[in-house]
């Protein structure tokens, strides 16, 4: 993960050498080399994702020369990718964004004990539907919508024992199919409460700078500036849903016209279903970003 791109660019190299500094941890190496399931933990997941999401970011733009305020009218990021987008954009600097998102992976691991907690992704589903199935399922423990990522796939989390039900009766109630996923607490639900108040505590202590451009925040779908607001959402997000189709869709409704996902192949795929006319571009490898910055340019 992000190893040939740290090859060809030491741009790129940097950003990964100042997360380890900030974290005091070789998190690239782990990146590089694995063992993957050390990578998983989502105290690393979350830090490294963002890193790669940066180095791309930073080899576009200084390598590059594109300058981010003229060239995109919005930042968003889907669940800890928000925390990369206002990195991107001025928001927050490096070693603050690493080390928020550290903390984040943490107190969400925390949260809830290993086992307890679920999630589940229902494929042909809409947020309506989505909705009926995790009303169902409930039982009087928790079980709700977390990521309403485009019109075929919502996601929900809760009480492992309400997950298990929402799989089963699933497809009975209109949905495809039902899949597990394999993550270690259920994110973006009441059970996350713990981890919200420990952002908050995190957040309060933290300078948050006006974006460049404004962020499209996950608890709201609408564009945002503010940097108190801009506070408030993330704490809120931690056990918010991830409005991310609502998101793309009042994105396109603005006028805009292409997309472009910096460090991953996951929410280009989205944004298709959400908006089929829209252009989706993923850099990923250093061809990528110098053939986009070539036509900015």
């Amino acid at each position: 993960m992000g190893a040939a791109l740290a090859d060809a660019s030491r741009t790129a190299r940097d950003i990964f050498d100042e997360v380890d500094e900030a974290l005091g941890q070789n998190l690239f190496r782990l990146m590089r080399d694995g063992p993957e399931d050390e990578l998983k933990l989502t105290e690393n997941a979350q830090p490294a994702i963002m890193a790669h999401s940066i180095a791309v970011f930073r080899a576009l733009t200084q390598d590059g020369g594109v300058d981010m305020a003229k060239a995109a009218s919005f930042v968003a990021g889907h669940s800890l990718g928000e925390y990369s987008a206002l990195c991107a954009a001025g928001s927050f600097d490096l070693a603050t964004t690493a080390k928020l998102l550290k903390l984040r992976g943490q107190a969400m691991q925390q949260a809830v004990p290993v086992g307890q907690g679920a999630m589940a992704a229902l494929l042909g589903a809409d947020l309506a539907l989505a909705q009926k199935i995790a009303d169902a399922a409930a039982q009087d423990e928790v079980c709700t919508v977390a990521n309403d990522n485009d019109p075929s796939q919502v996601v929900i989390s809760g009480a492992k024992a309400a997950i298990d039900r929402a799989i089963a009766i699933a497809k009975d109630m209109g949905a495809k199919r039902a899949v597990p996923l394999p993550v270690s607490a259920p994110f973006h639900c009441p059970l996350m409460q713990p981890a919200a108040e420990a952002m908050r505590d995190a957040l309060s202590y933290v300078v948050v700078q006006q974006p460049a451009v404004p962020l499209v925040a996950n608890v709201t779908a609408e564009p945002v500036t503010d940097p108190d607001t801009i506070r408030d959402q993330l704490v809120d997000q931690v056990t918010g849903m991830v409005r991310w189709r609502e998101s793309v869709a009042n994105m396109g409704s603005a006028g805009v016209e292409e997309f472009v996902e910096l460090g991953g192949k996951v929410l280009g795929p989205m944004v298709k279903r959400i908006l089929p006319d829209a252009r989706v571009t993923s850099l990923l490898t250093i061809d990528d970003i110098e053939a986009l910055a070539k036509e900015i340019a």
